[in-house]
């Protein structure tokens, strides 16, 4: 049994689990048997890269976990009743005629950089089931509640298909100095599939194999004593007794030949050894050394500085960075949480990262997306809080091939289903591989036999992409 333990705060559902009750995860979940060997010989295996021409070479997905109500943020219905609309009020954007609530001030003065989708729609209501669909594009087979709580363990995740079809990306660094074939180290600053600050709970890699999980940071970058635990020294061993016992070893594996599987294995705890001794990678998860005006641009806060990480993990080379930012199951005196706790640093993650990236000549090379599982329910329940709702929802995306400035959808006089270009689950999986430059009618073989393809069906959202 994994039993994982995240930051100090934890944010209860209306399933009554939290979440670290959720991530007790079993031998046979996602993240069973994940190694450093498992995830580089992933990275070997992926040296062809038959990707079409596409802007984005990575994405960096934030995860609002719980469900982020439409109305009070992105899509406000001021001329709806109070028991609607809520008590946000409605401020003016960068878009002319297009507004947003009075929390989301800072997206509201870039509005011109990023686009929204008001028109996502489905019909799945359940935390974990929601997740589940959103992430793999199928339907999950277990039902919403279950403890512990199930994992796609079948059909593999976004970021797991990211990481089999583009493998890991040179660093900036490389890329800036004109090199046209990098090499293995420089390939190999941070995983190409990287979870903070604790595991997606459907973001693993089903039948595709530990191989393409998640490099998981189970700290809250917020905090001042964060560190990824796994790049660090083992207490009480050195670096020179590190030294000696690679020696060792390499001795004894040279009284004899290494062939097939003990071969691979030696050339993969080879390269996890190298990750792990790595400058490249101790510096791209220092987010200390940024200074304190940019941690501060992105907020103080565990979305604010999982975002800034992100950005420094994406400029070392990784794929695809999962952000999970849960809190949002609000059924209860939701609007004090949400003027206060949730939407203020979202708001302030997501503009400071857009700028960000564009200040650093990275927004056009990185897809930017966030996002929930589900909306929130158009009127305000008896006990002052907004229920599921999964038929209308908003979501966000920068960068990357994407379009800036545009509101695509629309949803009726109370946010609660699309009146125009409504969007699916499968649409927006087959918009995202599309920006990525991923085929997304590749079929990989499930554990039958039977052919899968990436995205079942769908189209790109009409009007996203430049």
């Amino acid at each position: 049994m994994l039993d994982f333990q995240f930051g100090s705060r934890s944010y209860r559902r209306c399933d009554g689990l939290t979440r670290r009750q959720s991530l007790h995860l079993g031998a046979t979940s996602l993240f069973a048997g994940l190694t450093l060997p498992k995830l580089l010989r992933a990275e070997e295996a992926n040296r062809t890269d038959g990707r079409r021409d596409a802007k984005a070479k990575s994405c960096l997905f934030i995860f609002l976990e719980g469900g982020p109500p439409q109305q009070d943020m992105w899509d406000p219905k001021p001329d709806a009743p109070a028991e609607i609309r809520g008590p946000f009020q409605p401020i003016s954007t960068a878009l002319p005629g297009v507004i947003f609530t009075e929390h989301c001030r800072n997206c509201a003065k870039i509005a011109n950089k990023f686009s929204v989708v008001r028109s996502h729609s489905h019909t799945d209501n359940g935390h974990s089931t929601g997740y589940h669909y959103v992430m793999t594009g199928h339907r999950p087979t277990f039902a919403d509640g279950e403890y512990p709580v199930p994992t796609n363990e079948l059909f593999p995740s976004l970021g797991s298909i990211v990481a089999r079809e583009l493998g890991n990306t040179p660093t900036r660094s490389v890329i800036e100095a004109g090199t046209q074939t990098p090499t293995a180290q420089n390939l190999r600053a941070v995983p190409p599939y990287i979870n903070l600050p604790q595991p997606m709970s459907a973001g693993g890699p089903g039948f595709f194999g530990a191989e393409y999980a998640p490099f998981v940071i189970e700290a809250d970058p917020s905090q001042p004593d964060f560190e990824v635990r796994d790049l660090g020294q083992v207490d009480g061993i050195s670096g020179q007794r590190a030294e000696l016992r690679q020696r060792l070893l390499s001795g004894l594996e040279g009284t004899r030949p290494r062939t097939g599987r003990a071969a691979a294995m030696s050339t993969y705890y080879e390269k996890a050894r190298d990750l792990i001794t790595s400058p490249a990678a101790r510096k791209a998860f220092h987010i200390q050394s940024e200074s304190a005006a940019v941690r501060e641009s992105y907020g103080m806060t565990q979305i604010g500085q999982s975002a800034l990480l992100g950005r420094r993990l994406i400029e070392a080379g990784c794929r695809f960075v999962g952000i999970d930012a849960p809190g949002w199951d609000v059924h209860f005196n939701c609007f004090p949480s949400l003027a206060g706790d949730l939407i203020p640093p979202a708001d302030k993650a997501f503009a400071a990262l857009i700028t960000d990236l564009e200040q650093r000549g990275l927004l056009e090379s990185t897809l930017v997306v966030m996002m929930g599982e589900m909306g929130r329910t158009p009127r305000v329940n008896a006990q002052a809080g907004r229920d599921h709702w999964s038929m209308a929802q908003c979501i966000l995306f920068a960068g990357g091939g994407v379009k800036p400035g545009q509101i695509i959808g629309s949803t009726d006089h109370q946010a609660a289903y699309p009146t125009s270009d409504p969007v699916s689950v499968s649409d927006l999986l087959r918009t995202i591989h599309t920006l990525l430059g991923i085929d997304a009618d590749k079929e990989y073989p499930d554990p039958l036999g039977r052919p899968v393809p990436l995205v079942n069906g769908g189209k790109v959202i009409p009007g996203l992409l430049i």
